[in-house]
């Protein structure tokens, strides 16, 4: 009778033990009910997790404030519900298309996320360093609409006129007030048209006939010229790495849409 009596006992411990463990979970994973319906509490971290994602700090005020605010979420969708607003044709249309926004948002980090062969980025690194150069210019610039403007600004600079002058004729935004002068840069910065003409130039010395870029017609002026270091490869491995993922993402696509059957 004893040994029955706590063969009884243990059975019914670990059948409270068990419902103890299975029920805990259930009531953990959500936040509230309402109506009968649950909120699961991971809709509350995935809002956190955004939050954070944008500088918020995690805190239980946070929290408190973002569990109120799903529970009245839910109590308007149940009225909207409730109102049959779902099954109206325009509200059915945008509703799909936000689910295929998700899964496109979905699909671009899928793809975004597979991490780029440190063969790749060293190649990648190499070709832009090739790009940039081991120089900087400082360069101003006249920026006009027409070749006829351009040519006469250049016979003025051919009489002695100073080029921060002229530059209040340009018509790039900021230029009367500065001068022209586009700073300290590397050629990589400029339009093809541009940069040839301004490597080309001695120090002090200006186009000898208007640049045209996409932008309108050019004269340059060269400041001076420094030698540059390229940045090293652990200082833009990342941006490299963020490059090389979209011109994946670029290359998925163009690939999807190639074996796509489409009729129209």
């Amino acid at each position: 009778m004893r040994v029955f009596m706590a063969r009884h006992l243990i059975s019914t411990s670990l059948i409270f033990a068990a419902a103890a463990v299975l029920s805990a979970p259930v009531l953990a994973q959500n936040i509230a009910t309402v109506n009968g319906t649950a909120i699961p509490k991971a809709r509350l971290e995935q809002v956190v997790s955004e939050l954070k994602q944008r500088g918020q700090a995690d805190s239980p005020e946070l929290r408190k404030m973002i569990a109120q605010k799903l529970i009245e979420r839910e109590i308007l969708l149940q009225e909207a519900q409730r109102r049959g607003l779902a099954k109206k044709p325009a509200v059915k249309t945008q509703l799909d298309m936000a689910r295929e926004n998700v899964l496109l948002q979905a699909l671009q980090q899928e793809v975004l996320k597979e991490p780029v062969p440190e063969k790749e980025l060293k190649d990648a690194y190499e070709r832009v360093k090739g790009q940039l150069g081991d120089k900087e210019y400082h360069a101003r610039h006249v920026l006009v609409k027409d070749e006829a403007t351009a040519k006469d600004l250049i016979e003025q600079l051919k009489k002695g006129a100073k080029i921060e002058d002229l530059a209040k004729q340009s018509i790039e935004p900021g230029a009367d007030k500065s001068g022209g002068d586009l700073g300290w840069a590397r050629p990589a910065q400029f339009v093809a048209p541009f940069s040839e003409a301004m490597t080309k130039l001695e120090k002090g010395k200006f186009t000898e006939a208007p640049v045209q870029t996409e932008f309108g017609w050019h004269v340059i002026y060269l400041e001076d010229v420094r030698s540059a270091a390229a940045p090293s490869f652990d200082e833009i491995k990342d941006q490299l790495a963020q490059s090389l993922q979209q011109e994946h993402a670029q290359k998925v696509l163009t690939e999807l849409i190639g074996k796509a059957k489409v009729n129209k």
